[in-house]
C-alpha cells in the first residue's frame, strides 16, 4: 500500500459543476449532514439514537456515478485503494474504496468501531460485493473460522457492521469489473490503531499496520 503523506490541512469542499441538483451536490450535502450529526458528539458510541440517524443519512442518499468523478482513484496493482473523503471532527472517517476484479479481502475487525457501508459498482451501476461474516473464535487451539452469514449487496445498498455482530471480510466477485463503496467508521480507530487480521483456517489473530490512503480529498497521494 501507499505511504502516508504530510497533513495537507483543512480540505477545500470540492464545488458542484451542475448547481444545487448536481450529483455533486447531492453528496456534498450528505457530507455535511454527516458532520452535522457527529459534530456535537462524541461518535456513535454516544448514543444510540445517533446511530439511527446515520444509518438514515446513509439508507437515503442515492448515489450516482457522476458524483465520484472527484474521489475516482483505481488501481490494478493495489489490493484496493483507499480514498479519503472527510474525516469531519476526528470522529469519524468517510471513505470511497475501490475493490480491484476477482478481489478478495483478509477476514478482520475494526477495533470498537462501526461503520456502513453502501455497495455499489462504479463503471456499471450492476455490480455487487460480497460481505463474508464470521464468528469469533472461540478457543485459541487453532480451528478453522465459522461464516454466520454471506450476503451481496449490489448498487445502493447498505449494510451496517460493529464488533458486536463478528468479522467479516468484502471481496469483488466479479471478473471483469472494479466495484466501488462507501465506508463510514466511527470512530476511526483502524486508521489510527491498524486492525486484527484472521487466519480463516486457524483462527489466529495479528494486528494488521494501519492503512494508508491512496489519495485525500480528491488528491492523489505521494507515495
Amino acid at each position: 500500500m501507499p505511504s502516508a503523506i504530510k497533513d495537507l490541512g483543512s480540505p477545500t469542499p470540492i464545488p458542484p459543476k451542475s448547481g444545487f441538483h448536481s450529483p455533486q451536490a447531492r453528496f456534498q450535502r450528505l457530507i455535511q449532514d454527516i458532520q452535522a450529526e457527529l459534530g456535537p458528539n462524541d461518535g456513535i458510541v454516544s448514543s444510540n439514537s445517533v446511530r439511527l440517524r446515520l444509518e438514515s443519512l446513509v439508507k437515503d442518499y442515492r448515489s450516482e456515478e457522476e458524483a465520484w468523478q472527484d474521489f475516482a482513484f483505481e488501481d490494478t496493482s493495489q489490493t484496493f485503494t483507499r480514498n479519503l473523503v472527510d474525516k469531519g471532527n476526528g470522529k469519524y472517517n468517510l471513505v470511497r474504496i475501490s475493490w480491484p476484479r476477482s478481489l478478495e479481502q483478509s477476514i478482520d475487525v475494526s477495533t470498537n468501531s462501526w461503520y456502513w457501508f453502501g455497495a455499489r459498482d462504479e463503471r456499471i451501476l450492476k455490480g455487487t460485493l460480497t460481505e463474508t461474516r464470521y464468528a469469533w473464535p472461540k478457543t485459541t487451539e487453532p480451528t478453522p473460522m465459522q461464516t454466520s452469514k454471506c450476503t451481496n449487496f449490489g448498487h445502493d445498498e447498505v449494510t451496517y457492521m460493529a464488533d458486536t455482530l463478528g468479522l467479516h471480510k468484502i471481496s469483488n466477485p466479479d471478473s471483469k469489473e472494479f466495484a466501488v463503496s462507501l465506508h463510514l467508521y466511527t470512530p476511526p480507530n483502524a486508521a489510527i490503531d491498524g486492525c486484527q487480521i484472521f487466519n480463516a483456517n486457524t483462527g489466529e489473530a495479528t494486528h494488521g499496520t494501519v492503512y494508508s490512503y491512496y489519495s485525500e480529498y480528491g488528491r492523489r497521494c505521494i507515495a
